[in-house]
């Protein structure tokens, strides 16, 4: 896994409480992707992060893909 920020569950805890902008949304799961966190989280987590890989938004480096997004 990679390095994770420490206020990263903060965040997830703003994204489950529908707080995040579409843009912070991107921005988290690219952060899950590249540490890692993405994949041992609940399901939920998982399936969105590859629905944003399988879209375009988002490599499956976690890089964003500013040029779909």
């Amino acid at each position: 896994m990679g390095k994770i920020r420490e206020n990263l569950i903060v965040d997830i805890m703003a994204y489950e409480a529908g707080e995040l902008t579409e843009h912070e949304v991107v921005n988290l799961f690219s952060e899950l992707i590249k540490s890692g966190v993405a994949w041992s989280l609940q399901g939920h987590y998982g399936r969105t992060a590859s629905m944003l890989i399988e879209g375009g938004l988002i490599n499956e480096d976690g890089t964003i893909n500013h040029e779909n997004y």
